[in-house]
C-alpha cells in the first residue's frame, strides 16, 4: 500500500510538471502574439510627425487649404499656425470676396497674421491684377510692422492701386531680408537706414524714389546678386555709376530710357556697363523710348562672363540699333543664349551685313515678334554662319504675320547655310 501511494505521488508530480510546462508555453506564446499584434498595429504617423515636417507640408499648400487642415482632428486644430510662408494672390482674394465681401479682405489677413506663432520667412501680397478690392494703407503699414518682428526673409508687395503707397520705415529695419520685390510704391529710406546686409535680389516695378537714393541703397546691399529695374515711375532717374557699385551682380534688368540724360546711350554704354560688372551672367535691356547714337570708341575690358542676353523692343530697321546687336554678338564671346524681341516701324533701311565674322559661342537664339523683313533675315544669316555650337533657333511671329508671308520667310531662313551641324530652326 505504501508502494502504491509512492507510485501515485510520483505520477501526480510528473503530471503537475507537465501541466506547468504547458501553461508556461501557452503564456509565452500568448505574450509573443500580443507583442507581434502591438508591433503591427496601425499607428497615427501623421499626428506624430515633427513640427518642422508639418510646417514644410503646410507651406506647400495655399493659405486657405492650410487653414482648412484644422478640421482634420483635435491635434491638427492649430497646426496651421506654424505656417512660415504666406501668399495672398489673385486666387486667394477671389475666393475671399465670394464669401466675405470685398471690404473684409484686410481684416481677414490681419486676424490670420495674429495667429501665426513662429517666424514668417516668406510673405507675398499680390493685388496688381485683382479688381474691385478695397483696402486701407494702414493695413499694409500694420502688416509690415508685424513682419519686421517675425524675421522676414522674402517679401513681395505687388500693390494694384495706381496711387503709389509710401513704404513705412519699419520695412528698412528688416535686416534679415534676402529677397525684396516692390510694385507701385514710394521707396524712401530714412536717415537711420544702414542697408540690407543679407539682400540677394531686389526687384522694383513702378517705384518712385528721389535722385541719388538708388545708389545709396545699392551701396548698402553688399551681397546683391539680382537687380531688376524693369519699370520706374520717372525716366532718366538712374545713373550708370549707381548700378556699377554692385560689383556682385549676376543678373541685371534695365530700361535704357531710365538712365539719366548725362549717360550717352550707345553700344559702348552696354560694353561699359558689363565691363564694370565682372560677375554679370544675365543681362536684360529694354530699348523702348530709347534713342541710340553711334557706338563710338569701345574701352578694353576683361573677358565678360555674360552668358544670357535679352534685348527687348528693339527696332531692327533702325541702323544704330541693328549695328548695336551685331557689336554685342561679336564682343561677348562667352554668350550662350540670345533673346531678341523686336518692334516694327514703317520704314525699313537697306540691310547691311558687318564686315567681320567673329565666331560666337551661342547655343540658343530666340526671336520674338518678327515680321519677316530683310533685316531680320540678314541677322539670322549672320548668326547661323558665326555660331558653330548653335543647337536651336526659335522664331516666333505675331498675329500680323500672315500665313503666306510666314511660309515665304520660313523658306528663306531654311535655305541659309549653318555652321553648326546640329542646329534646329523651330517656327512657332
Amino acid at each position: 500500500m505504501i508502494l502504491f501511494r509512492q507510485f501515485m505521488f510520483k505520477i501526480n508530480i510528473g503530471l503537475l510538471v507537465r501541466i506547468m510546462k504547458l501553461t508556461h508555453r501557452t503564456r509565452t506564446r500568448t505574450r509573443t502574439r500580443t507583442r507581434k499584434a502591438s508591433k503591427f498595429a496601425p499607428q497615427d504617423f501623421i499626428s506624430s510627425m515633427p513640427d518642422n515636417v508639418v510646417t514644410n507640408i503646410l507651406d506647400r499648400l495655399p493659405v486657405r487649404h492650410a487653414v482648412r487642415t484644422s478640421i482634420l482632428s483635435r491635434s491638427w486644430r492649430f497646426k496651421w499656425t506654424m505656417l512660415s510662408q504666406l501668399e495672398f494672390d489673385r486666387v486667394f482674394f477671389g475666393c475671399l470676396m465670394q464669401h466675405k465681401g470685398e471690404n473684409d479682405c484686410g481684416g481677414v489677413i490681419s486676424r490670420l497674421l495674429l495667429h501665426i506663432e513662429g517666424v514668417i520667412e516668406k510673405f507675398v501680397l499680390s493685388m496688381f491684377d485683382v479688381k474691385h478690392i478695397n483696402y486701407r494703407y494702414e493695413n499694409i503699414n500694420h502688416w509690415i510692422l508685424f513682419l519686421s518682428t517675425k524675421s522676414i526673409k522674402d517679401l513681395t508687395l505687388d500693390i494694384g492701386n495706381w496711387t503709389p503707397v509710401k513704404m513705412p520705415t519699419h520695412l528698412f529695419s528688416c535686416v534679415e531680408l534676402k529677397h525684396l520685390k516692390l510694385r507701385n510704391c514710394c521707396f524712401n529710406p530714412p536717415p537711420t537706414f544702414h542697408g540690407f546686409p543679407n539682400l540677394l535680389s531686389l526687384e522694383l516695378y513702378m517705384v518712385r524714389f528721389k535722385s541719388g537714393e538708388l545708389g545709396e541703397i545699392l551701396t548698402r546691399c553688399p551681397l546683391l546678386e539680382t537687380l531688376d529695374l524693369g519699370s520706374l515711375f520717372s525716366t532718366r532717374s538712374v545713373k550708370l555709376v549707381e548700378i556699377v557699385k554692385s560689383e556682385n551682380l549676376k543678373k541685371l534688368s534695365l530700361r535704357l530710357c531710365d538712365l539719366d540724360t548725362e549717360t550717352i546711350i550707345s553700344s559702348s554704354t552696354i560694353f561699359e556697363l558689363v565691363g564694370f560688372l565682372p560677375k554679370l551672367e544675365e543681362l536684360s535691356l529694354d530699348f523702348a523710348k530709347c534713342q541710340l547714337t553711334e557706338g563710338g570708341a569701345k574701352k578694353k575690358f576683361p573677358t565678360a562672363s555674360l552668358k544670357t542676353l535679352t534685348l527687348s523692343r528693339i527696332d531692327l530697321s533702325n541702323v544704330h540699333m541693328r549695328s548695336c546687336v551685331f557689336e554685342v554678338i561679336r564682343n561677348f564671346p562667352n554668350l550662350q543664349t540670345l533673346i531678341i524681341s523686336s518692334i516694327h516701324r514703317k520704314t525699313d533701311s537697306v540691310p547691311i551685313l558687318p564686315e567681320e565674322y567673329n565666331t560666337t559661342g551661342l547655343r540658343r537664339v530666340v526671336f520674338e515678334c518678327l515680321e519677316g523683313s530683310e533685316n531680320e533675315v540678314y541677322l539670322i544669316k549672320y548668326l547661323l554662319v558665326c555660331s558653330p555650337f548653335l543647337e536651336k533657333v526659335v522664331i516666333r511671329g505675331g498675329e500680323w504675320f500672315m500665313s503666306r508671308k510666314r511660309l515665304k520667310f520660313a523658306r528663306k531662313v531654311l535655305k541659309l547655310h549653318r555652321a553648326s551641324t546640329v542646329a534646329e530652326i523651330d517656327f512657332k
